[in-house]
């Protein structure tokens, strides 16, 4: 069905009532009635295919604005999407986010086929080591219970005895029997667990791979001291995979959900996001009245996504967006996540 002028100026309307509070936009679009009118056509062509063919889209927070609000059907952070692909029940999950996510909609979702509009969205953390590297950790530590972050591949996490998000990492590492942990691939964020651990009073010794996240790694104290002193009364909020000084000197550590819900329940003049700049994006939609300074960083795999990489992965997918699996791996994977959702409350 094409696309009639009615049709296309009610989903411009739809789209100007989000995107006309963005700021924060990784090409310096000001969203007004014409930049809405321009992509319109595209978002009504790709909901279109969603209907046909029976797919759904998962977006991450740090993909393009057009995307989370113009045609995802869930939005969120790593945990929140895992659930979605496990209950999506779609024939298609198009996950607009880095490989790695989609790899892990494709272990809970066997049945659907999944893509991504990009084949080279990846992630400095995911790529920093493969299952060959957590079996040598393994075969140096056998003692230890190994647990990797959801920001790593199907093959570490097939190696994996547990996997990990930011938003739950510091209560399944504490709780986990052993006191030997091998944390992969995140060394930041190891780091940041042993402050936590050993703030609770939690005994653990935790080794670490060397990965950092590209995104993260960059925040500096000194970023934060000037911004306080420009910026009276402002916040500083912060994701675990910044270096301990950074979390250290925040108000705020947390997930990507977590820093929503902070920014959204906080009373303060101004907020530092130290995360990428996505999220800032989604705040600006959904809390039009927080103020943001600069600060936050792009992802250059997340911003690979786009609107017309979706639409043509929904048309014809071809063979490398499409997401595979062998069996074996895939089933050692899935148990992996599977005991994180066992390890993490009903309310994360």
């Amino acid at each position: 069905m094409i696309a009639t002028d009615d049709l296309i100026e009610v989903e411009t309307e739809r789209l100007l009532r989000s995107l006309m509070h963005v700021e924060c936009d990784p090409h310096g679009r000001k969203w007004n009635y014409e930049t809405c009118r321009q992509i319109a056509p595209l978002t009504l062509e790709i909901n279109r295919l969603k209907k046909e063919k029976g797919a759904v889209i998962l977006a991450h927070s740090y993909v393009e604005p057009e995307i989370i609000y113009g045609v995802a059907d869930y939005r969120g952070d790593s945990y929140y999407l895992s659930l979605m692909a496990r209950d999506a029940r779609a024939k298609i999950i198009l996950f607009a986010g880095v490989v790695f996510m989609a790899e892990t909609a494709k272990i809970l979702s066997p049945d659907a086929t999944v893509i991504v509009p990009d084949r080279g969205s990846g992630c400095s953390l995911a790529d920093s080591i493969d299952g060959d590297g957590v079996r040598k950790l393994k075969t140096l530590y056998p003692d230890a219970t190994v647990v990797c972050y959801i920001n790593s591949t199907a093959d570490v996490k097939a190696e994996s005895d547990v996997c990990v998000t930011s938003g739950n990492v510091y209560d399944i590492v504490a709780n986990l029997p052993a006191r030997r942990i091998v944390f992969v691939p995140d060394r930041l964020m190891a780091q940041n667990v042993r402050s936590e651990l050993q703030r609770r009073g939690v005994a653990k010794e935790i080794i670490s791979s060397d990965g950092t996240c590209l995104v993260h790694d960059e925040f500096t104290v000194g970023q934060i001291a000037a911004a306080r002193a420009q910026f009276p009364g402002l916040k500083v909020v912060a994701h675990p995979e910044c270096t301990a000084e950074v979390a250290t000197a925040a108000d705020f550590v947390g997930s990507t959900g977590a820093m929503m819900k902070y920014v959204k329940s906080t009373d303060a003049p101004y907020f530092l996001m130290l995360t990428e700049c996505g999220l800032v994006g989604r705040l600006e939609v959904e809390s039009p009245e927080k103020r943001f300074i600069g600060g936050c960083r792009l992802c250059p795999y997340m911003k690979l996504n786009s609107l017309e990489k979706i639409r043509d992965a929904l048309l014809a997918p071809r063979a490398e967006q499409i997401v595979t699996l062998d069996e074996p791996l895939r089933l050692r994977a899935l148990r992996c996540i599977e005991r994180m959702f066992e390890l993490t409350p009903a309310a994360s």
